[in-house]
């Protein structure tokens, strides 16, 4: 029999299982950040497995609602794998080419009845993540330790997260992806 863990909140785009040996994820968690990833301005939330950023596994729970803008990046210093494991919903992972300015795009759709079940991202390249639809809860790993000067390198050529011009960026990728899969 296993036993339940509350989520602590660990900051306002996160909380935290702080377990001392396992933790069990059900139906019960899975709602619940996707419940708090509809309640977030930014339509994402994560739920951190490991103990802490100087972890050198990373696992988490990421929990993601159509409209989430997670700005293209890749994890290049130092280089960094990264692995989506889909676990409900649908989301899409956008790879771009190498230079920005020949932004030619491969997409992987992961669902589970049509399409992919993990992706595995290799260091440097470009990506990002698609929340196809409502209440997408996906299982990400990468290596830590995690530094958030050095986390991310945001692709040069893609709208800043805050910016006017990020929604209408989003809605053209996401259309671009949904015609590729034939999803429209």
């Amino acid at each position: 029999m296993t036993t339940r863990v509350a989520l602590a909140r660990l900051s306002s785009l996160a909380t935290i299982s702080g377990h001392d040996r396992f933790q069990a994820i059900g139906r019960h968690i899975l709602e619940q950040k996707a419940e708090d990833a509809a309640q977030s301005a930014r339509l994402r939330e994560i739920h951190v497995l490991h103990a802490g950023d100087a972890d050198p596994l990373h696992r988490m729970l990421n929990a993601l609602q159509p409209g989430t803008y997670a700005r293209p990046h890749r994890h290049l210093d130092p280089p960094k794998s990264e692995g989506f494991v889909i676990l409900q919903g649908v989301a899409g992972i956008v790879l771009f080419a190498e230079h920005g300015a020949d932004i030619s795009e491969e997409y992987i759709l992961l669902d589970q009845e049509r399409g992919d079940l993990i992706a595995d991202v290799r260091p440097g390249v470009w990506h990002t993540i698609l929340a196809l639809e409502p209440d997408t809860v996906l299982y990400e790993v990468k290596p830590g330790p995690y530094s958030p000067v050095t986390d991310k390198d945001f692709a040069p050529w893609t709208p800043a997260a805050d910016s006017d011009a990020a929604g209408d960026y989003l809605r053209g990728l996401e259309r671009r992806f949904r015609i590729a899969w034939g999803l429209e």
